[in-house]
């Protein structure tokens, strides 16, 4: 039964935050795809001085798909300069369909202080019968498409890097020519392999993919080049191998640093003469085959220790794409919390959950060794620890991501150490999302070098070196 609310109930939730969160004006609103307000419902205490709302921040949360809690700060403020003459706001991006649609908000003058997380917490709670509400207005309709499809193999990213190796793929998709494929586990190797056999001339024929590593070496030979019946025994019939079945489509050999030498020997001759055959068979078969291959392993060092033939290398990097580790690419962190986290909720058929502001900064200060797949998974278990509540806390958080188990309580803290607090956690997310490139993060943060340098003295805040970031060594 598809459950709508009656638009009538929307003032009564306004009125209801408005109680339980003393504001001096609260609203609900939809913006479309160029940031414009097509729909607004909002509650103040009196007629504000100035009708606007703080859009910047609107788009913010949008853009991060995450809340916003700002406190009131001094004329330095690391948003926004003092012209804006910024209150303290609540701002709760409400992802409808997973649709970063619009967003519920709220503001205090200075006497109210700021908001708390107990106060987002109530906000997000009550965003359900709200997003139910909107999603039968013909304005959010009228909202274009900003999702992807949740169900397919995700391949994506918004940095520099990422839009490099989209433009690599583009570029190969239709090519013959064998790519080689390198990184560390949980790069998304595959997807890489995959997003280039789908997008080729090959996504009609099948995409094959072996780990060389996962398959026992009496049985690999098998697997790949197929039997006759009778050539050994248990071949009751004859069976086509895994390389005749990606006939016109593409091979993906993952883990290829695995394979031993003497099926490394029969791969080179496959590569060399385009056919195969069978094992108990004289007559070759004609394929017509891409090969794609990847590794985490450093292929250059295993020839020098007589591991990997060195003319089967060259073979299979006629094309080479390195994956770099998401530590290296900072900039997709928040891109891939959201994604995963509105996968697994849809996949959980539960509500869109949300991040607290200290999860938040310790999922985006950790290095990731397990790279995209370990972010996958630690997103799945918080949403199993969360339980029903739609609120991801940082005790959720595992402990290699929360080493000293730190948990909310109830701060006694006054405005100034709050918003000092925050600044200090506003930078910290900056310079992680512009790997502690301080030149950009003062550009794209609206302040001078030297005002940044300031703050980041002023709460003694450790921006690792260049050579620390390579190595992976980011505290």
């Amino acid at each position: 039964m598809k459950l709508s609310l009656d638009y009538s109930l929307l003032p009564k939730l306004l009125s209801l935050i408005m109680g339980e969160i003393p504001s001096s004006r609260i609203m609900v609103l939809l913006m479309n795809n160029m940031n414009q307000v097509v729909f607004k419902e909002s509650r103040e205490i009196a007629q504000s001085e100035s009708s606007e709302i703080n859009t910047e921040i609107i788009k913010k949360a949008l853009e991060e798909r995450q809340p916003i809690i700002i406190s009131d700060f001094k004329a330095d403020s690391v948003l926004l300069d003092s012209g804006n003459n910024l209150k303290n706001v609540l701002c709760l991006p409400l992802i409808i369909e997973n649709k970063p649609a619009g967003a519920i908000y709220l503001e205090r003058k200075d006497g109210l202080g700021p908001f708390t997380r107990e106060n987002l917490e109530l906000v997000i709670a009550i965003s359900k019968p709200i997003n139910l509400i909107l999603k039968n207005r013909k304005e959010f309709q009228e909202i274009g498409e900003r999702s992807v499809d949740l169900a397919k193999p995700f391949l994506g990213g918004q940095s520099k890097t990422f839009r490099y190796i989209l433009n690599l793929i583009d570029r190969v998709k239709n090519s013959y020519a064998p790519v080689f494929i390198s990184g560390e586990s949980g790069t998304g190797k595959e997807l890489v392999a995959k997003a280039i056999h789908e997008n080729g001339t090959r996504r009609n024929g099948e995409f094959v993919a072996v780990n060389c590593g996962a398959i026992p070496e009496f049985l690999l030979e098998s697997e790949l080049f197929g039997h006759v019946k009778g050539a050994f025994s248990g071949a009751v019939k004859d069976k086509p191998g895994l390389i005749e079945e990606a006939d016109g489509g593409t091979f993906f050999l993952d883990e290829i640093g695995d394979l031993s030498l003497h099926m490394q020997a029969k791969l080179l001759r496959l590569l060399q003469e385009k056919e195969i055959r069978r094992i108990g068979e004289n007559k070759p078969r004609l394929i017509n085959v891409r090969f794609i291959s990847a590794t985490n392993k450093n292929i250059e060092k295993e020839i020098e220790r007589g591991n990997f033939r060195e003319d089967l290398y060259y073979r299979l990097k006629i094309i080479a794409i390195e994956l770099p580790p998401l530590r290296e690419r900072r900039e997709d962190l928040l891109f891939f919390l959201n994604h995963f986290l509105e996968k697994y909720c849809t996949e959980m058929k539960r509500e869109r959950a949300y991040l607290s502001p200290r999860a938040l900064e310790l999922l985006m200060n950790y290095s990731w060794p397990g790279n995209i797949r370990e972010l996958q998974n630690e997103i799945q278990r918080c949403l199993v620890f969360a339980g029903e509540d739609n609120f991801i806390k940082e005790e959720c958080l595992s402990l290699k991501i929360n080493p000293h188990r730190e948990c909310f309580t109830a701060s006694s803290s006054g405005f100034f150490q709050a918003r000092a607090e925050f600044e200090k956690r506003f930078l910290n997310q900056a310079l992680v999302r512009w790997n502690s490139n301080r030149a950009r993060t003062a550009e794209e943060i609206g302040l001078s070098r030297q005002g940044l340098f300031k703050l980041i003295k002023k709460h003694d805040i450790n921006v690792p070196k260049k050579s620390e970031m390579e190595n992976g060594n980011v505290p």
